[in-house]
């Protein structure tokens, strides 16, 4: 008897700290992947005048926006939608604190660049890894 009412009190626990978190999401897990490729293939181009790639990160930031309003919508989703704060803000060393950077100071040196591609693609990857990590939702639930 004493098992049986620890075995269903693991099961509560176990219930309700699923409950705490959004499940997977194949959109989210798309979109920082996408994001990541995108976002790295235009860092390789900061070397260069941040006019001839305007549109480029144009569309970068817009991603990035989408997939942080994506987050934010999310129901228990509180993790994610804090890491793509972090990616989104132009006066951090994210992301947006990247194009930001490029943006008002020009070119980019190599060296720089390099680094930053490290910790954006961290940034990114810990994303990703988040919403690996969730549980998958049960197709039987409505």
């Amino acid at each position: 008897m004493m098992i049986r009412r620890m075995q269903i009190a693991w099961l509560l626990l176990l219930a309700c700290s699923c409950s705490t978190i959004a499940p997977y999401s194949q959109t989210a897990y798309q979109q920082v992947t996408a994001l990541k490729a995108e976002a790295l293939l235009l860092m390789d181009k900061a070397a260069q005048p941040y006019a001839q790639h305007k549109a480029a990160a144009e569309k970068v930031r817009l991603d990035i926006e989408t997939a942080y309003e994506y987050a934010k919508g999310r129901p228990k989703n509180v993790l994610s939608t804090r890491q793509w704060e972090i990616v989104r803000d132009p006066a951090g060393h994210s992301l947006g604190g990247f194009l930001k950077r490029w943006e008002t100071e020009g070119p980019l040196n190599a060296a720089f660049v390099k680094d930053a591609r490290k910790l954006i693609s961290d940034q990114l990857d810990t994303i990703s890894g988040l919403e690996i990590g969730k549980p998958t939702p049960n197709k039987n639930t409505p």
